[in-house]
């Protein structure tokens, strides 16, 4: 990932709708959900829903999959994890124990037992 990538990623999350959209699809991983669903679920038009799936989309962050009438939304967990990765790719210096707690927190909820 560049700077350029990453702030278009940033920049699509940097909007309270889309970043609840992208929430609520990776809580949905791997199974995704319909624009229908996502519009109930964060009570928005359909129509704003498409353009804020479109933003996502474009920054790479969302894929969709039609599958019979339906557009299947999903989050894009390998964007997520370059992005991730790209933030704190130089961590506090290399400094093993400052990155510590960082570590931590994202760990409980990537371990086979945790979720």
């Amino acid at each position: 990932m560049d700077n350029s990538e990453a702030i278009s990623a940033l920049a699509a999350l940097a909007q309270s709708t889309r970043l609840d959209v992208f929430r609520l699809l990776v809580r949905h991983e791997p199974d995704g959900l319909p624009v229908g669903e996502l519009a109930r679920a964060i009570e928005v038009p359909q129509n704003t829903m498409s353009a804020h799936l479109a933003t996502l989309s474009r920054a790479g962050l969302v894929t969709g999959e039609r599958q019979s009438r339906s557009i299947i939304y999903r989050a894009n967990l390998d964007a997520l994890r370059e992005l991730t990765v790209f933030l704190v790719k130089d961590c506090c210096g290399g400094n093993a124990d400052l990155c510590a707690p960082l570590i931590a927190d994202l760990t409980p909820c990537c371990t086979a037992g945790g979720a």
